[in-house]
């Protein structure tokens, strides 16, 4: 083996161990995970059910949009 591939092998296993590393002190433990997870919107059900009803406003505004043949953006101008 020659010293070259040495060196190379050696940068690679500590450049790879070295981004393990950082990883794992980004990676949040366990106990902040369910805080995260507890924190967010879609926990709370009233902000739930305000987003499934402008989901499907928008939804409906999408359908009524793809089917109609007149430009809805030209209606939009202010004048």
């Amino acid at each position: 083996m020659s010293l070259r591939t040495l060196l190379s092998s050696t940068a690679l296993i500590a450049s790879v161990g070295l981004g393990y590393g950082m990883w794992a002190m980004i990676n949040p433990g366990e106990d902040r995970r369910r805080e995260l997870v507890k924190n967010l919107p879609e926990s709370n059900p009233m902000r739930m059910e305000e987003t499934r009803k402008r989901n499907a406003l928008v939804m409906q505004a999408l359908k009524e949009a793809a089917e109609t043949d007149e430009n809805i953006a030209r209606g939009l101008r202010s004048k």
